[in-house]
């Protein structure tokens, strides 16, 4: 063994050695023990157990049985930061999920208005997130068009929306890497709400690299009827993302049965990221042990 691989493999058993020390007999035996689906944390999510230095809270996630993380700030870390994850994710055949498009769309530069200045702004941000991708060895970038340009009919705003993600999905095809499109709950300006709104405009650019992300805690805000409703988009869907409501905390907390929702998801053969895009809703070590259980709870769906 060399001295990197070395240096590596005591770093990952100290801090597997550090984890294990804090858990209980019952919760050694659950550690390590991987996901039917593949769950993915953000920083700060087990903070409390493994400090807020994201190395080694990524290392802490794995030990816990996570095999994939998010981070949807990514683009404001610094490239040796960057290439530092992008190396520990790939030592621990961990995957990459989201990071948002830097500027992929926002209040300010909306895709549906139609003006080459906000497109020129979004096709930069598509530009520089293939950079970031290749240092993180992610597949999927998080694109939001924005907001309504009321003025303007909606079938315009759409056509829109459309042509400047046709143009973003010639950058990022040639280098393997999906937008993902994210209706949203957050306001109604947004004008990407609906699934069959993101599945519309999917089938209109006609691209690999221009997908739908189903957030299910946006979408039971916005519509309900999840499971029909990815049924019915399920071709132009490449990405998950969970959280509970009322709350957008960890599922278990609020209403929606993601026991039933990640068996259907398993039937469907879903190979992607289940990102865990919602808060937790108790802090400190409890708190993430809550965590951590509730996503065994759902998870027991085989």
């Amino acid at each position: 063994m060399n001295r990197v691989d070395f240096i590596k493999k005591s770093g990952l058993l100290l801090g597997a050695s550090a984890f294990a020390s804090d858990l209980t007999a019952k919760e050694r035996n659950m550690s390590n023990k991987t996901f039917n689906l593949d769950y993915a944390p953000h920083q700060g999510m087990f903070a409390a157990s493994a400090g807020k230095n994201f190395i080694d809270e990524i290392k802490y996630m794995h030990n816990l049985g996570f095999r994939s993380i998010e981070d949807n700030g990514m683009p404001a870390r610094s490239k040796s930061e960057q290439t530092q994850i992008g190396e520990l994710l790939a030592s621990l055949n961990m995957r990459m999920g989201v990071f948002v498009v830097p500027k992929g769309g926002n209040g300010q530069n909306s895709l549906a208005a139609g003006k080459k200045e906000y497109e020129d702004i979004f096709l930069k941000g598509c530009r520089e997130s293939v950079e970031i991708a290749k240092r993180v060895n992610a597949t999927w970038v998080t694109v939001v068009p924005g907001d309504y340009a009321r003025r303007l009919p909606l079938g315009v705003q759409t056509g829109n929306v459309i042509e400047s993600l046709k143009r973003g999905a010639e950058i990022f095809e040639p280098h393997g890497i999906t937008m993902v499109l994210e209706p949203l709950s957050d306001t109604p300006d947004l004008f990407l709400r609906y699934s069959d709104q993101g599945y519309e405009i999917c089938k209109a650019v006609g691209s690999p690299s221009c997908k739908i992300l189903f957030d299910i805690y946006h979408q039971q805000k916005n519509e309900g009827n999840l499971i029909p409703n990815m049924e019915m988009c399920w071709s132009e869907i490449a990405y998950i993302q969970v959280g509970d409501n009322p709350g957008r905390n960890e599922p278990t907390t609020g209403e929606i049965n993601y026991l039933n929702i990640f068996k259907w998801l398993h039937g469907k053969d879903y190979k992607g990221v289940v990102g865990m895009e919602h808060g937790v809703s108790n802090a400190g070590k409890d708190g993430e042990k809550a965590l951590l259980n509730a996503y065994r709870a759902v998870d027991a769906f085989i």
